[in-house]
Protein backbone atom coordinates (compact mmCIF):
# COMPACT_ATOMS: atom_id res chain seq x y z
CA UNK A 1 0.00 0.00 0.00
CA UNK A 2 1.48 3.41 -0.96
CA UNK A 3 2.96 5.49 1.81
CA UNK A 4 0.79 8.41 2.91
CA UNK A 5 3.80 10.64 2.20
CA UNK A 6 4.13 9.45 -1.40
CA UNK A 7 4.05 12.42 -3.82
CA UNK A 8 1.60 12.67 -6.71
CA UNK A 9 4.21 14.36 -8.91
CA UNK A 10 7.96 13.77 -9.01
CA UNK A 11 10.84 15.63 -10.61
CA UNK A 12 13.22 13.91 -12.99
CA UNK A 13 16.89 14.83 -13.00
CA UNK A 14 18.65 13.18 -15.93
CA UNK A 15 22.36 12.54 -15.57
CA UNK A 16 23.17 11.04 -18.99
CA UNK A 17 25.81 13.68 -19.63
CA UNK A 18 27.54 13.24 -16.27
CA UNK A 19 26.99 9.84 -14.68
CA UNK A 20 26.06 8.29 -18.02
CA UNK A 21 29.43 9.30 -19.39
CA UNK A 22 31.03 6.92 -16.89
CA UNK A 23 29.98 4.13 -19.26
CA UNK A 24 33.18 2.36 -20.31
CA UNK A 25 34.77 3.73 -23.50
CA UNK A 26 32.30 6.59 -23.83
CA UNK A 27 33.00 10.31 -24.17
CA UNK A 28 30.65 12.90 -25.65
CA UNK A 29 32.07 15.81 -27.61
CA UNK A 30 31.01 19.35 -26.65
CA UNK A 31 28.74 19.50 -29.69
CA UNK A 32 27.12 16.17 -28.80
CA UNK A 33 26.55 17.28 -25.22
CA UNK A 34 24.85 20.43 -26.43
CA UNK A 35 22.54 18.51 -28.78
CA UNK A 36 21.57 16.02 -26.07
CA UNK A 37 21.08 18.76 -23.47
CA UNK A 38 18.77 20.76 -25.72
CA UNK A 39 16.72 17.69 -26.57
CA UNK A 40 16.39 16.60 -22.94
CA UNK A 41 15.19 20.05 -21.87
CA UNK A 42 13.12 21.17 -24.87
CA UNK A 43 11.79 17.91 -26.33
CA UNK A 44 11.73 15.39 -23.49
CA UNK A 45 10.96 17.94 -20.79
CA UNK A 46 12.99 16.58 -17.88
CA UNK A 47 13.10 19.00 -14.95
CA UNK A 48 16.89 19.22 -14.68
CA UNK A 49 19.99 17.74 -16.26
CA UNK A 50 23.44 17.10 -14.84
CA UNK A 51 26.02 17.74 -17.53
CA UNK A 52 29.52 17.35 -16.05
CA UNK A 53 31.83 17.13 -13.06
CA UNK A 54 33.98 20.13 -12.15
CA UNK A 55 37.66 20.16 -13.04
CA UNK A 56 37.69 17.01 -15.18
CA UNK A 57 39.26 18.25 -18.42
CA UNK A 58 39.45 21.17 -20.82
CA UNK A 59 36.98 19.39 -23.08
CA UNK A 60 34.52 19.02 -20.23
CA UNK A 61 34.91 22.70 -19.43
CA UNK A 62 34.23 23.65 -23.06
CA UNK A 63 31.17 21.37 -23.21
CA UNK A 64 29.73 22.75 -19.99
CA UNK A 65 30.37 26.30 -21.15
CA UNK A 66 28.53 25.70 -24.42
CA UNK A 67 25.55 24.09 -22.68
CA UNK A 68 25.35 26.92 -20.15
CA UNK A 69 25.64 29.60 -22.85
CA UNK A 70 22.71 28.05 -24.69
CA UNK A 71 20.72 27.63 -21.44
CA UNK A 72 21.20 31.28 -20.46
CA UNK A 73 19.93 32.38 -23.84
CA UNK A 74 16.99 29.97 -23.60
CA UNK A 75 16.17 31.12 -20.06
CA UNK A 76 16.70 27.73 -18.40
CA UNK A 77 20.18 27.98 -16.84
CA UNK A 78 18.76 27.00 -13.44
CA UNK A 79 17.93 23.56 -14.91
CA UNK A 80 21.58 22.81 -15.72
CA UNK A 81 23.59 21.18 -12.91
CA UNK A 82 27.21 20.18 -12.44
CA UNK A 83 28.72 17.84 -9.85
CA UNK A 84 31.22 19.49 -7.52
CA UNK A 85 33.32 18.25 -4.63
CA UNK A 86 33.98 19.26 -1.03
CA UNK A 87 37.17 21.07 -2.00
CA UNK A 88 36.82 24.60 -0.65
CA UNK A 89 36.81 27.15 -3.48
CA UNK A 90 38.03 24.91 -6.30
CA UNK A 91 34.72 23.52 -7.62
CA UNK A 92 32.83 26.71 -6.84
CA UNK A 93 35.36 28.83 -8.73
CA UNK A 94 35.20 26.45 -11.73
CA UNK A 95 31.42 27.01 -11.83
CA UNK A 96 31.63 30.77 -11.25
CA UNK A 97 34.02 31.24 -14.16
CA UNK A 98 31.48 29.55 -16.48
CA UNK A 99 28.83 32.00 -15.33
CA UNK A 100 25.74 29.93 -14.71
CA UNK A 101 24.12 26.70 -13.70
CA UNK A 102 23.84 25.12 -10.27
CA UNK A 103 26.17 22.82 -8.39
CA UNK A 104 25.54 19.48 -6.72
CA UNK A 105 28.02 18.49 -4.01
CA UNK A 106 29.37 15.00 -3.46
CA UNK A 107 29.37 13.99 0.19
CA UNK A 108 30.32 10.55 1.44
CA UNK A 109 27.15 8.71 2.44
CA UNK A 110 28.79 5.92 4.43
CA UNK A 111 31.27 6.12 7.28
CA UNK A 112 33.56 3.56 5.68
CA UNK A 113 33.95 5.77 2.58
CA UNK A 114 34.59 8.81 4.75
CA UNK A 115 37.25 7.19 6.89
CA UNK A 116 38.87 4.75 4.47
CA UNK A 117 38.72 6.61 1.15
CA UNK A 118 39.14 10.18 2.38
CA UNK A 119 41.07 9.38 5.54
CA UNK A 120 38.91 11.87 7.44
CA UNK A 121 36.91 11.88 10.63
CA UNK A 122 33.22 12.56 9.89
CA UNK A 123 33.38 16.01 11.47
CA UNK A 124 36.37 16.93 9.29
CA UNK A 125 34.40 15.90 6.17
CA UNK A 126 31.35 17.87 7.28
CA UNK A 127 33.50 20.95 7.93
CA UNK A 128 34.93 20.67 4.39
CA UNK A 129 31.35 20.55 3.12
CA UNK A 130 30.52 23.71 5.05
CA UNK A 131 33.56 25.56 3.71
CA UNK A 132 32.67 24.58 0.14
CA UNK A 133 29.09 25.73 0.56
CA UNK A 134 30.24 29.06 1.91
CA UNK A 135 32.67 29.51 -0.97
CA UNK A 136 29.89 28.77 -3.47
CA UNK A 137 27.60 31.30 -1.85
CA UNK A 138 30.34 33.90 -1.73
CA UNK A 139 30.94 33.40 -5.47
CA UNK A 140 27.23 33.44 -6.32
CA UNK A 141 27.05 29.77 -7.36
CA UNK A 142 23.62 28.25 -6.58
CA UNK A 143 23.55 24.90 -4.79
CA UNK A 144 20.98 22.48 -6.25
CA UNK A 145 21.58 19.57 -3.89
CA UNK A 146 24.04 17.11 -2.43
CA UNK A 147 24.71 13.43 -3.02
CA UNK A 148 25.12 10.97 -0.18
CA UNK A 149 27.44 8.66 -2.09
CA UNK A 150 27.13 4.99 -1.05
CA UNK A 151 24.06 5.89 1.04
CA UNK A 152 22.61 2.44 0.36
CA UNK A 153 25.34 0.75 2.39
CA UNK A 154 25.73 3.65 4.79
CA UNK A 155 22.12 3.52 5.97
CA UNK A 156 22.50 -0.22 6.64
CA UNK A 157 26.01 -0.24 8.15
CA UNK A 158 26.47 3.22 9.66
CA UNK A 159 23.01 4.79 10.10
CA UNK A 160 24.21 7.23 12.77
CA UNK A 161 26.72 8.67 10.30
CA UNK A 162 24.03 9.00 7.61
CA UNK A 163 21.68 10.78 10.00
CA UNK A 164 24.45 13.14 11.13
CA UNK A 165 25.40 13.95 7.53
CA UNK A 166 21.77 14.58 6.60
CA UNK A 167 21.24 16.78 9.67
CA UNK A 168 24.28 18.87 8.70
CA UNK A 169 23.03 19.27 5.11
CA UNK A 170 19.62 20.30 6.40
CA UNK A 171 21.12 22.81 8.82
CA UNK A 172 23.14 24.29 5.95
CA UNK A 173 19.93 24.71 3.93
CA UNK A 174 20.88 22.38 1.08
CA UNK A 175 17.57 22.17 -0.84
CA UNK A 176 17.76 18.58 -2.11
CA UNK A 177 19.47 15.49 -0.75
CA UNK A 178 20.23 12.64 -3.15
CA UNK A 179 20.07 9.11 -1.74
CA UNK A 180 22.48 7.13 -3.90
CA UNK A 181 22.40 3.38 -4.36
CA UNK A 182 25.87 3.73 -5.80
CA UNK A 183 26.49 0.02 -6.32
CA UNK A 184 22.93 -0.92 -7.24
CA UNK A 185 22.84 -3.35 -4.33
CA UNK A 186 19.37 -2.70 -2.88
CA UNK A 187 16.09 -4.51 -3.45
CA UNK A 188 12.78 -2.62 -3.73
CA UNK A 189 11.85 -3.72 -0.19
CA UNK A 190 15.12 -2.32 1.19
CA UNK A 191 14.72 0.92 -0.78
CA UNK A 192 11.20 1.40 0.56
CA UNK A 193 12.31 0.77 4.15
CA UNK A 194 15.41 2.97 4.02
CA UNK A 195 13.79 5.89 2.18
CA UNK A 196 10.85 5.85 4.60
CA UNK A 197 13.32 5.99 7.46
CA UNK A 198 14.88 9.13 5.98
CA UNK A 199 11.52 10.78 5.23
CA UNK A 200 10.23 10.06 8.73
CA UNK A 201 13.42 11.36 10.37
CA UNK A 202 13.49 14.61 8.38
CA UNK A 203 9.92 15.79 7.68
CA UNK A 204 9.61 18.19 4.78
CA UNK A 205 13.08 17.49 3.39
CA UNK A 206 13.25 17.01 -0.39
CA UNK A 207 14.89 13.62 -1.03
CA UNK A 208 15.69 12.21 -4.46
CA UNK A 209 16.68 8.65 -5.30
CA UNK A 210 19.71 7.89 -7.46
CA UNK A 211 19.67 4.23 -8.49
CA UNK A 212 22.03 1.96 -10.37
CA UNK A 213 21.04 -1.22 -12.17
CA UNK A 214 23.51 -3.90 -11.07
CA UNK A 215 20.72 -6.34 -10.16
CA UNK A 216 18.41 -5.12 -12.92
CA UNK A 217 16.20 -3.49 -10.26
CA UNK A 218 16.82 0.22 -10.91
CA UNK A 219 13.33 0.98 -12.24
CA UNK A 220 11.61 -1.06 -9.52
CA UNK A 221 13.78 0.66 -6.92
CA UNK A 222 12.84 4.09 -8.26
CA UNK A 223 9.15 3.21 -7.89
CA UNK A 224 9.74 1.95 -4.35
CA UNK A 225 11.59 5.14 -3.42
CA UNK A 226 8.76 7.34 -4.67
CA UNK A 227 6.15 5.24 -2.90
CA UNK A 228 8.14 5.74 0.32
CA UNK A 229 8.24 9.52 -0.09
CA UNK A 230 11.11 10.45 -2.41
CA UNK A 231 10.13 13.52 -4.40
CA UNK A 232 12.52 13.04 -7.29
CA UNK A 233 14.43 10.33 -9.15
CA UNK A 234 17.57 10.37 -11.27
CA UNK A 235 17.78 8.68 -14.67
CA UNK A 236 19.95 8.33 -17.74
CA UNK A 237 18.94 7.81 -21.36
CA UNK A 238 19.24 4.14 -22.38
CA UNK A 239 20.48 3.36 -18.88
CA UNK A 240 24.00 4.61 -19.60
CA UNK A 241 26.33 4.59 -16.61
CA UNK A 242 29.10 2.73 -14.87
CA UNK A 243 28.93 -1.09 -14.79
CA UNK A 244 25.28 -2.04 -15.45
CA UNK A 245 24.28 1.62 -15.73
CA UNK A 246 21.65 3.84 -14.16
CA UNK A 247 17.87 3.77 -14.06
CA UNK A 248 16.51 4.22 -17.60
CA UNK A 249 14.70 7.46 -18.30
CA UNK A 250 11.93 5.97 -20.46
CA UNK A 251 11.21 3.03 -18.15
CA UNK A 252 11.09 5.14 -14.99
CA UNK A 253 8.82 7.84 -16.41
CA UNK A 254 6.32 5.37 -17.88
CA UNK A 255 6.35 2.99 -14.91
CA UNK A 256 5.73 5.87 -12.51
CA UNK A 257 2.65 6.86 -14.48
CA UNK A 258 1.27 3.38 -15.13
CA UNK A 259 2.12 1.59 -11.89
CA UNK A 260 2.46 4.28 -9.22
CA UNK A 261 -0.10 6.81 -10.43
CA UNK A 262 2.59 9.48 -10.20
CA UNK A 263 3.02 12.15 -12.84
CA UNK A 264 6.21 13.69 -14.19
CA UNK A 265 7.04 16.18 -16.92
CA UNK A 266 8.57 13.70 -19.37
CA UNK A 267 7.05 13.81 -22.86
CA UNK A 268 6.55 10.13 -23.74
CA UNK A 269 6.38 10.83 -27.47
CA UNK A 270 9.98 12.09 -27.33
CA UNK A 271 11.64 9.16 -25.55
CA UNK A 272 12.27 7.20 -28.76
CA UNK A 273 13.96 10.18 -30.39
CA UNK A 274 16.27 10.92 -27.47
CA UNK A 275 17.11 7.22 -27.18
CA UNK A 276 18.15 7.13 -30.85
CA UNK A 277 20.13 10.35 -30.53
CA UNK A 278 22.08 9.08 -27.51
CA UNK A 279 22.58 5.69 -29.17
CA UNK A 280 24.17 7.41 -32.18
CA UNK A 281 26.42 9.74 -30.19
CA UNK A 282 27.45 7.14 -27.60
CA UNK A 283 28.07 4.27 -30.01
CA UNK A 284 26.29 2.05 -27.48
CA UNK A 285 23.48 0.22 -29.32
CA UNK A 286 20.05 -0.15 -27.77
CA UNK A 287 19.18 -3.81 -27.25
CA UNK A 288 16.46 -4.81 -29.71
CA UNK A 289 14.28 -5.97 -26.79
CA UNK A 290 14.94 -2.95 -24.55
CA UNK A 291 11.59 -1.89 -23.03
CA UNK A 292 9.87 1.00 -24.84
CA UNK A 293 12.80 2.03 -27.05
CA UNK A 294 14.09 -1.27 -28.51
CA UNK A 295 13.29 -1.90 -32.17
CA UNK A 296 11.49 -5.21 -31.43
CA UNK A 297 9.31 -4.25 -28.47
CA UNK A 298 6.23 -3.40 -30.53
CA UNK A 299 6.63 -6.33 -32.90
CA UNK A 300 4.42 -9.42 -32.68
CA UNK A 301 6.02 -12.60 -34.00
CA UNK A 302 3.60 -15.43 -33.20
CA UNK A 303 0.77 -15.78 -35.68
CA UNK A 304 -1.76 -16.27 -32.87
CA UNK A 305 -0.89 -12.82 -31.52
CA UNK A 306 -1.40 -11.16 -34.89
CA UNK A 307 -4.71 -13.01 -35.23
CA UNK A 308 -5.85 -11.78 -31.82
CA UNK A 309 -4.96 -8.21 -32.72
CA UNK A 310 -6.94 -8.40 -35.97
CA UNK A 311 -9.97 -9.73 -34.10
CA UNK A 312 -10.04 -7.08 -31.41
CA UNK A 313 -6.60 -5.94 -30.18
CA UNK A 314 -6.56 -8.90 -27.78
CA UNK A 315 -2.80 -8.65 -27.27
CA UNK A 316 -2.67 -4.89 -26.70
CA UNK A 317 -1.84 -3.26 -23.35
CA UNK A 318 -1.41 0.19 -21.89
CA UNK A 319 1.99 0.19 -23.58
CA UNK A 320 0.51 1.08 -26.94
CA UNK A 321 3.15 2.04 -29.51
CA UNK A 322 1.41 5.29 -30.43
CA UNK A 323 2.23 6.64 -26.95
CA UNK A 324 5.86 6.67 -28.04
CA UNK A 325 5.49 7.64 -31.68
CA UNK A 326 5.79 4.02 -32.76
CA UNK A 327 3.51 1.52 -34.49
CA UNK A 328 2.73 -2.18 -34.11
CA UNK A 329 4.66 -4.45 -36.48
CA UNK A 330 4.24 -8.11 -37.32
CA UNK A 331 7.37 -10.16 -37.92
CA UNK A 332 7.64 -12.58 -40.82
CA UNK A 333 9.21 -16.00 -40.37
CA UNK A 334 8.52 -19.60 -39.52
CA UNK A 335 6.09 -18.64 -36.73
CA UNK A 336 4.01 -16.42 -39.01
CA UNK A 337 0.37 -17.10 -39.71
CA UNK A 338 -2.13 -15.68 -42.14
CA UNK A 339 -2.86 -12.78 -39.80
CA UNK A 340 0.81 -11.69 -39.65
CA UNK A 341 1.09 -11.83 -43.42
CA UNK A 342 -2.21 -10.00 -43.95
CA UNK A 343 -1.17 -7.19 -41.58
CA UNK A 344 1.99 -6.61 -43.62
CA UNK A 345 0.28 -6.86 -47.00
CA UNK A 346 -2.28 -4.29 -45.89
CA UNK A 347 0.44 -1.87 -44.79
CA UNK A 348 2.11 -2.28 -48.18
CA UNK A 349 -1.16 -1.87 -50.07
CA UNK A 350 -0.81 -5.30 -51.74
CA UNK A 351 -4.01 -7.26 -52.43
CA UNK A 352 -3.82 -10.99 -53.15
CA UNK A 353 -6.35 -13.76 -53.57
CA UNK A 354 -6.74 -16.28 -50.73
CA UNK A 355 -4.83 -19.01 -52.59
CA UNK A 356 -2.02 -16.59 -53.41
CA UNK A 357 -1.75 -15.53 -49.77
CA UNK A 358 -1.46 -19.20 -48.74
CA UNK A 359 1.33 -19.82 -51.24
CA UNK A 360 3.15 -16.66 -50.14
CA UNK A 361 2.84 -17.64 -46.47
CA UNK A 362 4.26 -21.08 -47.24
CA UNK A 363 7.25 -19.42 -48.91
CA UNK A 364 7.77 -17.09 -45.93
CA UNK A 365 7.70 -20.03 -43.50
CA UNK A 366 10.08 -21.99 -45.74
CA UNK A 367 12.57 -19.12 -45.76
CA UNK A 368 12.20 -18.73 -42.00
CA UNK A 369 13.04 -22.39 -41.49
CA UNK A 370 16.23 -21.74 -43.45
CA UNK A 371 17.08 -19.02 -40.91
CA UNK A 372 16.68 -16.29 -43.49
CA UNK A 373 15.51 -12.88 -42.29
CA UNK A 374 12.34 -11.74 -44.04
CA UNK A 375 11.36 -8.09 -43.81
CA UNK A 376 8.13 -6.55 -45.09
CA UNK A 377 10.19 -4.85 -47.80
CA UNK A 378 10.93 -8.33 -49.21
CA UNK A 379 7.25 -9.10 -49.89
CA UNK A 380 6.89 -7.21 -53.20
CA UNK A 381 9.79 -9.16 -54.70
CA UNK A 382 8.48 -12.46 -53.32
CA UNK A 383 5.08 -11.70 -54.84
CA UNK A 384 6.72 -11.09 -58.20
CA UNK A 385 8.84 -14.24 -57.97
CA UNK A 386 5.82 -16.41 -57.09
CA UNK A 387 3.11 -14.93 -59.28
CA UNK A 388 4.84 -12.76 -61.88
CA UNK A 389 2.76 -9.85 -60.63
CA UNK A 390 3.28 -7.04 -63.19
CA UNK A 391 3.16 -4.42 -60.42
CA UNK A 392 6.60 -5.57 -59.33
CA UNK A 393 8.30 -6.11 -62.68
CA UNK A 394 11.64 -4.41 -63.12
CA UNK A 395 10.36 -1.71 -65.45
CA UNK A 396 7.89 -0.59 -62.79
CA UNK A 397 10.58 0.70 -60.44
CA UNK A 398 14.19 1.94 -60.78
CA UNK A 399 16.91 -0.70 -60.86
CA UNK A 400 20.54 -0.21 -59.91
CA UNK A 401 22.28 -1.98 -62.78
CA UNK A 402 25.88 -1.07 -61.99
CA UNK A 403 27.97 0.79 -59.45
CA UNK A 404 31.60 1.61 -58.79
CA UNK A 405 33.42 3.14 -55.82
CA UNK A 406 36.91 4.62 -55.64
CA UNK A 407 38.45 5.24 -52.23
CA UNK A 408 41.91 6.68 -51.59
CA UNK A 409 43.61 7.84 -48.44
CA UNK A 410 43.14 11.51 -47.51
CA UNK A 411 40.58 12.17 -50.24
CA UNK A 412 36.81 11.94 -50.60
CA UNK A 413 35.28 8.68 -51.80
CA UNK A 414 33.94 8.78 -55.37
CA UNK A 415 30.89 6.84 -56.41
CA UNK A 416 29.43 6.08 -59.83
CA UNK A 417 25.97 4.55 -60.15
CA UNK A 418 23.81 3.49 -63.10
CA UNK A 419 20.05 3.58 -62.64
CA UNK A 420 17.55 2.14 -65.13
CA UNK A 421 13.87 3.07 -65.03
CA UNK A 422 11.67 1.86 -67.85
CA UNK A 423 13.49 2.44 -71.13
CA UNK A 424 15.78 5.13 -69.75
CA UNK A 425 19.21 4.68 -68.15
CA UNK A 426 21.18 7.34 -66.25
CA UNK A 427 24.72 7.22 -64.88
CA UNK A 428 25.65 9.73 -62.19
CA UNK A 429 28.75 10.44 -60.14
CA UNK A 430 29.22 12.00 -56.71
CA UNK A 431 31.59 12.27 -53.77
CA UNK A 432 30.98 11.32 -50.15
CA UNK A 433 32.60 10.66 -46.81
CA UNK A 434 32.62 6.93 -47.57
CA UNK A 435 31.84 4.53 -50.38
CA UNK A 436 28.16 4.05 -49.62
CA UNK A 437 27.68 7.74 -48.87
CA UNK A 438 29.08 8.58 -52.30
CA UNK A 439 26.75 6.08 -53.97
CA UNK A 440 23.73 7.45 -52.12
CA UNK A 441 24.65 10.94 -53.28
CA UNK A 442 24.86 9.66 -56.87
CA UNK A 443 21.54 7.82 -56.44
CA UNK A 444 19.87 11.00 -55.19
CA UNK A 445 20.98 12.86 -58.32
CA UNK A 446 19.76 10.06 -60.58
CA UNK A 447 16.38 9.88 -58.87
CA UNK A 448 15.94 13.62 -59.25
CA UNK A 449 16.37 13.11 -63.00
CA UNK A 450 13.38 10.74 -62.85
CA UNK A 451 11.47 13.22 -60.64
CA UNK A 452 11.63 10.79 -57.70
CA UNK A 453 12.45 11.54 -54.07
CA UNK A 454 15.05 9.53 -52.18
CA UNK A 455 13.84 8.57 -48.68
CA UNK A 456 15.89 9.74 -45.72
CA UNK A 457 18.34 7.18 -44.36
CA UNK A 458 17.81 7.05 -40.58
CA UNK A 459 19.91 4.05 -39.53
CA UNK A 460 22.53 1.76 -41.07
CA UNK A 461 23.75 -1.44 -39.44
CA UNK A 462 26.10 -4.16 -40.61
CA UNK A 463 26.20 -7.64 -39.12
CA UNK A 464 28.84 -10.26 -39.81
CA UNK A 465 28.50 -13.70 -38.15
CA UNK A 466 31.34 -13.86 -35.57
CA UNK A 467 32.37 -17.38 -36.59
CA UNK A 468 31.86 -16.93 -40.31
CA UNK A 469 35.46 -16.25 -41.27
CA UNK A 470 36.65 -13.84 -43.98
CA UNK A 471 34.28 -15.28 -46.62
CA UNK A 472 31.16 -14.97 -44.46
CA UNK A 473 28.05 -13.29 -45.78
CA UNK A 474 27.44 -9.73 -44.62
CA UNK A 475 23.98 -8.49 -43.66
CA UNK A 476 23.26 -4.77 -44.14
CA UNK A 477 20.13 -3.47 -42.44
CA UNK A 478 19.04 0.03 -43.46
CA UNK A 479 16.20 2.01 -41.92
CA UNK A 480 14.46 4.60 -44.11
CA UNK A 481 11.93 7.37 -43.50
CA UNK A 482 9.44 8.11 -46.29
CA UNK A 483 6.07 9.86 -46.21
CA UNK A 484 5.99 9.86 -42.38
CA UNK A 485 6.71 6.12 -42.30
CA UNK A 486 9.83 4.27 -41.19
CA UNK A 487 10.72 0.90 -42.67
CA UNK A 488 13.76 -1.36 -42.86
CA UNK A 489 15.30 -3.15 -45.82
CA UNK A 490 17.93 -5.86 -45.57
CA UNK A 491 20.55 -7.06 -48.02
CA UNK A 492 22.87 -10.06 -47.75
CA UNK A 493 26.03 -10.43 -49.83
CA UNK A 494 29.66 -11.54 -49.40
CA UNK A 495 30.63 -7.86 -49.77
CA UNK A 496 29.48 -5.18 -47.32
CA UNK A 497 28.85 -2.63 -50.06
CA UNK A 498 27.05 -5.23 -52.14
CA UNK A 499 24.75 -6.00 -49.20
CA UNK A 500 23.99 -2.30 -48.81
CA UNK A 501 23.15 -1.99 -52.51
CA UNK A 502 20.73 -4.95 -52.28
CA UNK A 503 19.02 -3.31 -49.31
CA UNK A 504 18.86 -0.04 -51.25
CA UNK A 505 17.33 -1.80 -54.26
CA UNK A 506 14.59 -3.21 -52.04
CA UNK A 507 13.87 0.32 -50.86
CA UNK A 508 13.45 1.45 -54.47
CA UNK A 509 11.08 -1.43 -55.17
CA UNK A 510 8.96 -0.44 -52.22
CA UNK A 511 8.71 3.33 -52.54
CA UNK A 512 8.62 3.58 -56.36
CA UNK A 513 6.16 0.80 -57.20
CA UNK A 514 2.70 2.11 -58.14
CA UNK A 515 0.12 1.22 -55.53
CA UNK A 516 2.67 0.24 -52.89
CA UNK A 517 3.33 2.64 -50.03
Amino acid sequence: MPNAKAPTHVSIMDTTLRDGEQTPHLAFTPSEKLHIARSLILDVGVDRIEVASTGVSSGEREATGRVLAWAREAGCAERIEVLGFCDGQRSARWMAELGGGAMNLLLKGSESHCRRQLGLEPEQHFNALERTLQAARDLGVPIAGAYLEDWSRGIAESPDYVMAATARLRALHVPRIYLADTLGCLSPAHVASHVKRMVDAFPGQHFEFHGHNDYGLATANALAAVAAGARGVHTSVNGLGERAGNARLAEVAVALRDHAGVSCNVNEAAVTGIASLVETFSGKPIAHNAPLTGRDVFTQTAGVHADGDRKGQLYASRLSPDRFGRRRDYALGKLSGHASLDQNLEQLGIRLEKEQRSRLLARVVELGDQKQTIHPSDLPLLVHDLFGDPRFEAQRYPRITDYRVTIARASAARGELTLRFGERTITTRAEGTGGYDALVAALRTAMEEFDLQLPALTDFRVRIPPSGGPSALVEASIEWSHCDERFTTVGVDPDQLGAAIIATQKMLARVCTPGVI
